[in-house]
């Protein structure tokens, strides 16, 4: 193998084995731990969209549907159809293509989409004007490790016109660098239950 190839499979490596580390810092902490970060979360999330948009009635904002004991938005999701935003999940159309997102209400019939996480099973395919994309890691400068897949970074490429992209995860998932790479994009912000973090984007 070359010298680059070499540095990819390090990266690849470290990559896999930052993650592997990181979901089991996140697994190990309690129930009640997770839930106290996703109440904070919520809050941040509130403050920072009340600053850079204003009231959220008419804004399209994707989330997640929560797996591998990731931070639970769904109470906070409810309260954002409520006042009268639109939300929606990502759903995986096709394998190693962008994501497609689809408007989620508390009452919307669900189904097990890849990798068994549940999707609404139908409705129009919408276009987020505020992007939620979960950590499994971070670095201060606004780079998301996520699940390997690439699937957030080959969405973000794709649209037209991009979205107001937020990285949502814990503090402690934080490491000094990613070692991005050229297909790697950074989050416009970071919010952990700590609060609302800067990024080389802010």
């Amino acid at each position: 193998m070359t010298g680059v190839e070499d540095t990819s499979v390090a990266l690849t490596q470290w990559r896999d084995s930052e993650r592997a580390r990181l979901l089991d810092l996140r697994l190990a902490m309690s129930v009640a731990t997770r839930h106290a970060a996703s109440v904070a979360v919520a809050e941040h999330l509130d403050s920072l969209l009340a600053d850079q948009c204003g009231p959220v009635a008419g804004l399209t904002i994707s989330a997640w549907w929560p797996i591998k004991a990731e931070l639970n938005l769904r109470h906070w999701m409810e309260r954002l159809t409520a006042a009268g935003a639109r939300v929606a999940l990502p759903v995986v159309l096709m394998r190693a293509a962008p994501l497609v997102f689809r408007p989620w209400t508390p009452d919307c019939q669900m189904e097990q989409g890849v990798w068994k996480i549940p999707v609404p099973v139908d409705g129009p395919e919408v276009t987020p004007d505020i992007l939620l994309a979960p950590l499994v890691g971070w670095d201060e400068a606004g780079y998301r490790l996520g699940y390997g897949g690439g699937y957030f970074d080959r969405t973000l490429a794709a649209f037209a016109a991009r979205p107001m992209v937020i990285g949502v995860g814990f503090t402690a998932a934080r490491i000094p660098t990613i070692f991005p790479q050229p297909h790697d994009i950074a989050m416009d912000r970071i919010v952990t239950e700590a609060g609302i973090e800067g990024t080389a984007r802010a």
